[in-house]
């Protein structure tokens, strides 16, 4: 694949500042995680307290992926014009603020649009670190360093699922309000590490570098977004992320349901449910990193076979078959959209300065999917009484992403050819 080489910044030789500067953002998509997960295990305690139904209270936890979805564009546009470092700092800022309104609110409303906050805070996070990454690794090492920080959410996920019942209730003495500042304190802590870090003369002086193209008017960006979406190779990224947070939204959200149908119990099958995350982990370290671009088509279709795959084996009640979906689904959910972050990045037609406008079009897509997931395994089950449908058409949706990536690959040869003759 044909790679856009970005400039290279004036503290490329900092090799030791690179990693902490990675630090910063992996202690951010941490406290990312803890978010994200942190409300689910209070459901129980949280609804009583406000009166809320458990219909309202789902209602809520839905709340900050549409706003996800609508906030993405702007925020890639906002990305460009500001430069990582105020990007990350406004979005650790937002997100603070959510964390901390979250143990504040008194009624559905005020709960309601503290978790909605969250879906603003998000995309800038989410959009602004690939421009991060670009610009501080390259080669080999930038794999590395997305399957490093994509551990961050993957851990922080696992810390508030694994200790908010376990431990901080029962520390708190049962008060849900402190377990959520908890919580909050490390989103703080994330942003205060990153202002320390990203004040260094050296990272103000990158982070302007290659800013200039990404500060025109509002038709300029509006133009960027046109000029981007001429390019077919980034469509069908584009396309191919709805499947994928298809499958991270869907799976993350009905696998316990899944285990439960096929006769686990609910408090191992919630135990269970956390194994794909572990192997996720893993695989984001060691497939991001073996992700080099002349080999992201066969990593690609790796990982959507595993998808597939997965898919199948959890129809199944046998352990054996069971164990082998948590392994493919684990690898796939660690290393996918890392991958295909990478792969966007690095499209011909994409600029360095376009990252972040590039970055808001994947995530508004790639919502858009996570929220048809959850929805379609929900109706399946209530049409049909059982998890085979839903899980057959994630399976579908695997096949489809094949051939995506074999249409994508037609055309990124097609441009290389053309590249080479003129």
């Amino acid at each position: 694949m044909t790679t856009v080489t970005v400039a290279p910044s004036p503290v490329a030789h900092e090799t030791s500042y690179r990693w902490v500067v990675l630090s910063g953002i992996w202690l951010i998509y941490f406290s990312f995680g803890l978010q994200i997960n942190g409300l689910a295990p209070l459901v129980g305690p949280v609804s009583a307290a406000l009166g809320l139904s458990y219909s309202a209270m789902g209602t809520v936890l839905s709340a900050w992926p549409l706003f996800y979805v609508f906030a993405s564009i702007p925020c890639g546009a906002l990305v460009d014009r500001l430069g990582t470092r105020r990007s990350l700092l406004i979005a650790a800022a937002i997100m603070a603020v959510s964390a901390i309104t979250r143990g504040l609110a008194v009624d559905f409303w005020s709960l309601f649009f503290a978790v909605a906050l969250f879906g603003i805070g998000g995309p800038l996070l989410s959009i602004t670190t690939p421009k991060a990454i670009a610009k501080w690794f390259s080669g080999r090492e930038r794999g590395l360093a997305m399957g490093i920080y994509f551990t961050g959410p993957a851990l922080g996920g696992i810390a508030a699922l694994a200790t908010s019942n376990t431990v901080l209730m029962p520390l708190t003495g049962g008060r849900w309000r402190l377990v959520l500042a908890i919580y909050a304190v490390f989103m703080v802590a994330g942003g205060l590490y990153w202002l320390a870090l990203s004040s260094r003369a050296a990272f103000r002086q990158a982070d302007t570098g290659d800013e200039a193209g990404g500060r025109g008017t509002i038709r300029h960006q509006v133009a960027v977004y046109a000029n981007l979406l001429r390019v077919p190779a980034v469509v069908l990224i584009l396309a191919m992320s709805v499947g994928i947070f298809y499958f991270y939204d869907a799976t993350t959200n009905w696998l316990p349901e899944i285990l439960i149908a096929h006769g686990i119990a609910a408090g191992p099958a919630g135990l269970l449910a956390s194994a794909p995350v572990a192997v996720g982990v893993v695989a984001s370290l060691i497939v991001s990193r073996l992700a080099t671009p002349e080999r992201r088509t066969a990593v690609l279709l790796m990982l959507f076979l595993c998808m597939g795959l997965g898919a199948v084996f959890l129809m199944s009640p046998n352990p054996v078959l069971l164990g082998a979906a948590f392994v493919a689904h684990g690898i796939a959910r660690g290393a996918l959209m890392t991958v295909a972050l990478m792969t966007l990045m690095d499209t011909r037609g994409v600029a360095s300065h376009q990252i972040g406008a590039a970055g808001g079009l994947f995530f508004t897509a790639a919502e858009i999917g996570g929220v048809f997931g959850p929805l379609s395994f929900g109706v399946l089950f209530e049409v049909t009484g059982t998890f085979a449908a839903p899980l057959l058409v994630l399976a579908v949706v695997s096949v489809v992403l094949v051939l995506l990536l074999a249409a994508h690959r037609r055309v990124v040869r097609r441009e290389t050819a053309t590249a080479a003759i003129s």
